[in-house]
C-alpha cells in the first residue's frame, strides 16, 4: 500500500519517502517467506519444498532483514544532514543520489547475505541413506562443525547492533539540534519552516524504535538458542522463536499505521489514492498564500513524510 500511495501522488515523491517506498519493498518480500514459516511451525519434519526453496528461503529472509536496517540507517543520516546542515544537504541529497544509494544498499546487503546459501540445507538422520520423511531445512551439519554458521551469527547481528548504536547518536544528535533551535527560533516562518522536519524526526524515531522492539528479540534468540542440545532448551528455544517471529512480521506490517496515524501528508494521499478524487482546494491554485506558508509547504514538499 505505501509504495502505490507514493509512487500515485506527485507530493509524495521526496527524498525520505523514497528509502520508505524501498523498506516497503523490503517488508514484502519478507511476507513471501511467511507461508515456509507457517509451515514450519505446522509441521516441522519433513520439509517438502526441496534445497533450492531452502537456501533462498533463509536467504532472502537474511538479506531483506539487512537491507531494512540499512535503508533506515542511510535514512537517520539524511535527515540528520537535512537538520544540521540544511543548505548544503538540498544541494547534496538529490533523488538520483538517493535512488543510487537506494540501489547500493540493495546490493550490499544481498551480498552480504550471500554465505547464508551455503550454511543452509535440507537435512536428513541418515545422509547416507536420506529418508525424506526425515528431511529438515537448517544449518548443514559442516557448517555448525567447522564454525562457519557461528561467524555468521555474530556477523548479522554484529550488522543489527553497530547501526543501531549509530541510529542512537545520531537521533541523539538530532534531538539537541531540534531543542537549540528551538530556543533561537522567532516568527512564524521559522516555526513553520522547523514544523516539517519535527513531524518527520518524529515518525522516523517511532519507525526505528518499532523495528528494534520487533527485531532485538529475534537476534537474542538466535544467540542463545544456536546450539540446542537438550529437550527443555529445545521447547524453549521453540517457544522464543515463536514469539520472535510474530515480532518479526509485525515489524513488517506496521509502517503503514505509523504512517497514517502520525503524517496528515500520508492519510490526504491515502485519501485520494483510495477514493480517485482531488483536494478542494486544488480549485484555488491562484490564491495568494503568506511567504512563510509557501516556504513551509515547499519545505514539507522536499524532505516532510
Amino acid at each position: 500500500m505505501t509504495i502505490l500511495i507514493i509512487q500515485h501522488s506527485k507530493d509524495m515523491k521526496t527524498t525520505t519517502n523514497l528509502y520508505l517506498s524501498s523498506m516497503a519493498v523490503s517488508d514484502l518480500v519478507i511476507f513471501l517467506c511467511l507461508p515456509f514459516d507457517l509451515y514450519r511451525l505446522w509441521k516441522y519434519v519433513p520439509w517438502p519444498f526441496g534445497e533450492t526453496v531452502c537456501r533462498f528461503y533463509h536467504y532472502i529472509s537474511e538479506g531483506c532483514t539487512s537491507a531494512t536496517i540499512l535503508h533506515i540507517t542511510a535514512l537517520s543520516i539524511e535527515r540528520y544532514l537535512a537538520i544540521s546542515f540544511p543548505l548544503k544537504s538540498r544541494v547534496v541529497v538529490t533523488r538520483r543520489r538517493v535512488q543510487n544509494i537506494i540501489l547500493a544498499l540493495w546490493g550490499f546487503a544481498l551480498v552480504s547475505a550471500a554465505p547464508t546459501l551455503f550454511l543452509v540445507g535440507v537435512e536428513y538422520d541418515n545422509e547416507t541413506h536420506p529418508d525424506f520423511d526425515t528431511g529438515q531445512c537448517q544449518p548443514t551439519s559442516y557448517a555448525r562443525s567447522s564454525g562457519q554458521l557461528h561467524i555468521m551469527l555474530w556477523v548479522s547481528t554484529t550488522y543489527f547492533f553497530c547501526p543501531m548504536l549509530c541510529l542512537i547518536f545520531l537521533y541523539g544528535s538530532i534531538a539537541c539540534k531540534l531543542w537549540k533551535s528551538k530556543n533561537d527560533m522567532q516568527g512564524p516562518c521559522a516555526l513553520a519552516r522547523e514544523r516539517p522536519h519535527r513531524q518527520t524526526v518524529k515518525i522516523l524515531v517511532v519507525v526505528v524504535l518499532a523495528f528494534i522492539i520487533c527485531w532485538l528479540p529475534y537476534h537474542i534468540g538466535r544467540n542463545l538458542f544456536a546450539q540446542v542440545d537438550d529437550y527443555d532448551t529445545a521447547m524453549l528455544s521453540q517457544k522464543f522463536n515463536m514469539a520472535s517471529m510474530v515480532l518479526c512480521y509485525l515489524s513488517a506490517s506496521i509502517n503503514p499505521v505509523v504512517y497514517n496515524l502520525m503524517s496528515r501528508k500520508y492519510r490526504a494521499a491515502a485519501r485520494r489514492f483510495f477514493l480517485l478524487h482531488r483536494r478542494s482546494g486544488l480549485g484555488h491554485r491562484g490564491a495568494q498564500r503568506p511567504l512563510c506558508v509557501m516556504e513551509h509547504t515547499m519545505n514539507e514538499s522536499l524532505t516532510g513524510v
